[in-house]
């Protein structure tokens, strides 16, 4: 395992001579590129200079803490931490240099200096002005060697080069389920392991155990719509309401069909699950009991039956359900009422 320069990330990736592609007639500013990480360059030296990150050649380790690093200059770096030269005053964080701490403080500050010049949307640093600048010229740079699928981060490359290889190398060390990405454990421990849902509805009280989930079901109650059609003025508030309108209204794109009933679909996602139910196949995998679901969503709401955790309430009587499913039966039930409003509960 070794620790490389600039940002002290783990490279489990061994790479050598061979790893390296040379287009000196490439039109692209940037003509080399290395095949292990995709990262291009301008020139040669660049290149092979990048390489040692990934070789592990000439490591150079910390007296202090015996963390390794591919060049001395990184490693020079490295010791400002321990001697504090570079340190916020704000938190007192240490960093290895002055263009780290100075980033650093923008998180205290709330200062974006960088500018989208289409959407106006603003950025701590240009590398994330740089990344978010794709989305509206649609470039997609790295290219998956084995599906030809293209992705706009070297990131998402990566994640998806282990649907190939099968390689799931982050693991709960709580019930030793394997995972492809380090987010995907995240969400797994508290989904799972943790009742923590640090993130509660301002409408409805609703608790959530992440913020993307939480800005998600806030559209049911703003009525929000973020997705705009190109050919006209339709708004949705969903990404598939906006495709289906595009399939049927102006004819962009194809519809995806099922070989086995035909039905047609507008996303691969929802297909692929369509053809799951049709071939009997259930992937997801309850960790207390051999129940198996065909979606992730079918195995959160099932493991709520191992879990003492509780977020609906009952508006008449104060009882709770640890799904929304039950309060509607009790609350007809017991609380002798007719007619209900989800408003009523949290």
């Amino acid at each position: 395992m070794i620790y490389t320069g600039e940002s002290c990330f783990e490279v489990e990736i061994e790479a050598d001579n061979n790893d390296i592609t040379e287009h000196p007639h490439d039109d692209k500013p940037t003509p080399y590129e290395c095949t292990v990480c995709h990262k291009r360059f301008m020139s040669k030296t660049g290149l092979k200079y990048h390489r040692e990150r990934h070789t592990g050649d000439n490591v150079y380790s910390c007296s202090e803490c015996e963390k390794c690093f591919s060049y001395q200059s990184s490693l020079r770096r490295h010791m400002n931490i321990h001697r504090s030269k570079f340190k916020c005053t704000e938190c007192g964080k240490c960093f290895g240099g002055n263009s780290l701490l100075t980033l650093h403080r923008r998180s205290h500050s709330g200062e974006k200096p960088f500018e989208c010049t289409v959407c106006n949307k603003r950025f701590t640093t240009s590398g994330n002005l740089a990344i978010h600048s794709r989305i509206h010229s649609g470039e997609k740079p790295y290219k998956c060697h084995m599906c030809d699928k293209a992705f706009s981060l070297s990131e998402s490359l990566n994640s998806h080069i282990r649907v190939h290889t099968g390689d799931k190398p982050y693991k709960c060390l709580l019930c030793n389920k394997s995972f492809s990405q380090s987010s995907h454990l995240q969400s797994h421990k508290r989904h799972v392991h943790s009742n923590i849902r640090p993130y509660d509805c301002p409408y409805c009280g609703k608790l959530f155990t992440t913020n993307s989930e939480l800005k998600y079901h806030v559209r049911t109650h703003t009525g929000a719509k973020p997705y705009s059609c190109r050919h006209c003025s339709e708004r949705f508030t969903w990404h598939h309401q906006l495709k289906v309108h595009l399939l049927e209204s102006h004819n962009e794109g194809t519809w995806l069909t099922c070989h086995i009933c035909q039905r047609k679909f507008s996303q691969r996602g929802s297909l692929k699950l369509h053809i799951r139910r049709h071939e009997g196949v259930k992937p997801y995998v309850c960790c207390e009991c051999p129940k198996r679901f065909y979606t992730s969503s079918e195995l959160k709401s099932h493991q709520l039956v191992h879990s003492d955790y509780k977020q609906f309430c009952c508006g008449s009587c104060g009882k709770l359900f640890k799904r929304k499913v039950s309060v509607i039966p009790h609350f007809k039930r017991c609380c002798d009422q007719t007619g209900f409003c989800w408003n009523w509960f949290v």
